[in-house]
């Protein structure tokens, strides 16, 4: 039997009267708990007997928040991380959960972060000459995209090195470009906050394992969600395959070239390995794996007219590609769920809501036109192809076309947010390349 719906979608109209208020009688209060432990402490090996509340009470406990009922499947049996969500991207309806907001290492999903903080600075076709200082800093063993000193890269060459290849240089020589490594951190921080991913501390960039670089699977998602309402940022997570401009080379009558080579998504939901096929619907987001953090992922997918979200941080059981398997078992669910289970909380609105003004760039593509079109990454880019429909035909792509919120200012000060994040665009069918 399904669940009864909402009648009334809460907005922030309720919100920002009851914060207002707060705000006259006591100014601390309208902040947001801090999370429980230290950012500068290592996560423990069990979660918080207390953690966030933010995005409803119930996500803030321990251990596994489903509301099962008739009609409703069971989850999955064989998910092992210590933390994952599953939510509605454009309700932002958390459909179920797992120690949400444990603040632990987040890996290069954390990059979702970096690209939805500085995606809007520059124009893709902006070109940036790299020096020896651009690369100073990159942890041992980084994943590197293959960026070399001396070397002249556009911005859209380095966004795919940073969305396919997790690429660490691409992620420094971005952060040179915004003066600085400390001003990216410190932008970066400012963003998480505005977003109110709260259990979210950066010191490195590029998710690189540092002293007191946490997140949680209920941040990631807020990232993910916030990131993909930019026309350029679900394009790069949705390319599956791309040439990157190589090194400069003399030939022997003494005259240089540059060839290119081929860069792959590391998502292999979305390129796919030899133990797990591409996800059907699949259309990014970002992965991640360093020592501390284990493998996390925060994936995006469309089926029957639902698009959800999932994280999945650090599985515990030690399978190849164990990161993606979890999730497919979590989408699958969370398919089968929508519409049939109530909610256990929600995907908060960021704390100024003022994304959508009028005349503001609906795409929030940087230097973009703000068409929302199908366009791909750029020219040599391969965008995401899923797996056959159910149907049974082949060689369809598919990928999200995601605008931006609804927003209405009201007396200069209070919000009427539409919760829903509308796709009148949802899918765009390509051919597969």
């Amino acid at each position: 039997m399904h669940a009864p719906k909402q009648t009334v979608r809460r907005s922030l109209l309720v919100t920002s009267a009851v914060l207002s208020s707060l705000a006259l009688a006591a100014p601390a209060a309208v902040a947001a708990p801090k999370p429980s432990g230290s950012p500068s402490a290592s996560p423990s090996a069990t979660p918080p007997a207390s953690m966030s509340s933010v995005g409803g009470a119930r996500l803030g406990k321990p251990g596994t928040q489903v509301n099962l009922a008739s009609g409703v499947p069971v989850l999955p049996k064989d998910v092992t991380a210590r933390s994952w969500i599953v939510a509605d991207a454009e309700s932002g309806d958390v459909l179920a959960a797992h120690n949400a907001h444990w603040r632990l290492a987040p890996a290069s999903t954390l990059k979702m972060l970096f690209a939805d903080t500085l995606l809007p600075k520059f124009p893709s076709d902006t070109k940036h000459k790299v020096v020896p200082a651009d690369l100073a800093g990159i942890g041992v063993g980084s994943s590197m995209v293959g960026i070399k000193e001396e070397e002249t890269y556009t911005v859209h060459d380095l966004w795919l090195g940073v969305f396919l290849r997790s690429g660490n240089d691409a992620v420094h020589v971005l952060s040179a470009m915004n003066q600085g490594v400390d001003n990216t951190v410190k932008e970066m921080n400012e963003h998480a906050e505005e977003l109110q991913a709260l259990d979210t501390h950066v010191v490195s960039p590029d998710g690189y394992d540092a002293e007191g670089q946490v997140s949680s699977a209920y941040d990631l998602t807020l990232f993910a969600r916030s990131g993909m309402q930019k026309k350029d940022f679900r394009e790069y997570a949705s390319t599956v395959r791309a040439k990157f401009p190589g090194e400069t080379k003399k030939g022997k009558k003494g005259k240089k070239t540059r060839e290119s080579f081929e860069i792959q998504n590391t998502n292999r939901l979305l390129s796919g390995d030899s133990d797990v096929p591409v996800y059907q619907g699949i259309a990014g987001v970002k992965n991640g794996n360093t020592t501390n953090a284990g493998a996390t992922f925060t994936g995006v997918a469309e089926r029957g007219g639902k698009v959800l979200l999932v994280t999945v941080m650090n599985p515990e059981k030690p399978e190849h590609n164990e990161v993606y398997k979890e999730t497919a078992r979590l989408f699958d669910w969370g398919f089968k769920a929508a519409g049939k289970v109530q909610p256990v909380g929600e995907l908060v609105p960021p704390k100024g809501a003022a994304q959508a003004k009028p005349g503001a760039n609906p795409s929030g593509e940087a230097g973009g036109s703000g068409d929302g079109g199908g366009g791909t990454a750029g020219t040599g880019s391969k965008p995401a192809a899923s797996a056959p429909a159910a149907d049974g035909s082949s060689g369809i792509g598919t990928a999200l076309g995601i605008t931006g919120g609804v927003l209405v200012v009201l007396a200069g000060a209070a919000f009427l947010v539409n919760r829903r994040w509308p796709l009148p665009d949802l899918v765009r069918r390509r051919t597969r390349p």
